[in-house]
């Protein structure tokens, strides 16, 4: 996540080379002081929509969603996890001719693939099992409004044949039904993966590529908007001392520097948990995160964690030899990649990878074998 929650300013052209020169020196300014200034006004100069930075990077981002909004383009948004995607797609929702109407979202990811076209498109009485009355699906629901299709490079090809037909011919029909329901829906897709390499290596049809390619939007990780991060932790600073009833009246200048100079692999998703986890154990007006958390990566960790998009297979593997096969935990998989343990685990078991052959070392021993 980028940010959450709108703190009711308009901002809508705070943008301006004034504004990021202004906190760029406010932030070093704080720095050198050795506390971070939790006032709102400084950080409601770098609020658009839900979305926190006032870096040319995150700047590129919001120009692109004012241009793209008013339109009917379909969307879609690449980056690593936790950047904000889909903070990026509501926002374009709700600056678009169908703020009004319904926002759906469904994540391909962790969504089963044999109920994937039925959450889709929804299904008649009687269609399979269990279904004991009509079901609206998610794109019935989002009639006249905007669907938004996390992790797309997940969905099973079946259901992107089924795709593709919405997006071209504007209708569907419900699983066990014969009957063409016309729609209206504006489509917001976004992946963490390599659409083009997942394309050439047939699991993700061209043509729906394509159709979903129409006004790509790229959100940048934390590490290549710096002179954000600090916004980002006042932010969060600022809202979970509010959830937890705390009043933070500074932050150690320690702190201030170990969460500037940080990589955050698990980017910003990442630096909100840091900072929760962080304000539950406070217990003063003063704000620290323990350096531990924020260790530097080795040189190994660097190796695997580039991305998930290019050999995924390789990388993934290379991860759990590593970690003997743990996903989760601070030494698991997960963490080594900078992913969610949830879509690392996808990852898995789309790619049908054994991780139990890496327990104990055992996945070296057999390539040795």
């Amino acid at each position: 996540m980028i940010s959450a929650t709108s703190l009711g300013m308009d901002v809508s052209n705070h943008f301006t080379d004034e504004a990021a020169s202004r906190v760029s020196t406010e932030n070093s300014r704080e720095l050198n002081e050795g506390a971070i200034d939790l006032r709102d006004e400084v950080l409601s100069t770098s609020m658009f929509e839900e979305i926190v930075g006032s870096s040319d990077a995150i700047c590129r981002v919001t120009a692109q969603v004012m241009k793209v909004a008013p339109s009917d383009a379909t969307v879609l948004i690449t980056g690593e996890s936790g950047t904000g995607k889909e903070l990026i797609a509501r926002a374009i929702h709700k600056r678009s001719r169908r703020s009004r109407a319904a926002f759906a979202r469904m994540n391909c990811a962790v969504t089963p693939s044999s109920l994937m076209a039925a959450e889709l498109f929804g299904y008649e009485k009687g269609a399979f099992t269990g279904a004991n009355q009509r079901h609206a699906g998610r794109f019935e629901v989002a009639n006249h409004g905007s669907i938004f299709l996390d992790e797309i490079g997940d969905m099973p090809g079946e259901t992107q044949v089924a795709l593709l037909r919405v997006l071209q011919e504007r209708e569907f029909e419900r699983v066990g039904g014969t009957q063409s329901i016309p729609v209206d829906v504006r489509v917001i897709a976004a992946t963490n993966c390599d659409l083009p390499a997942a394309v050439r290596s047939g699991k993700f049809r061209l043509d729906l590529f394509y159709r979903l390619n129409v006004f790509p939007i790229r959100v940048p990780p934390l590490r290549d908007r710096p002179e954000d991060i600090l916004l980002l932790a006042k932010y969060f600073i600022h809202r979970y001392a509010a959830k937890t009833a705390k009043r933070i009246r500074r932050v150690e200048k320690r702190t201030a520097k170990l969460i500037e100079a940080y990589d955050w692999p698990g980017n910003i998703r990442e630096l909100q948990n840091v900072i929760e986890r962080a304000m539950i154990l406070c217990d003063s007006d003063t704000f620290s995160v323990d350096g531990s958390w924020l260790r530097p990566e080795s040189e190994s960790d660097a190796r695997l964690r580039p991305s998930l998009s290019n050999h995924q297979r390789e990388i993934i593997e290379a991860a759990l030899a590593q970690s003997q096969g743990l996903v989760a935990g601070p030494h698991g998989a997960a963490a080594k990649l900078g992913v969610p343990r949830t879509t690392l685990e996808s990852k898995i078991k789309s790619l049908h990878i054994d991780k139990n052959r890496y327990r104990l070392g055992i996945g070296n021993s057999s390539a040795d074998s």
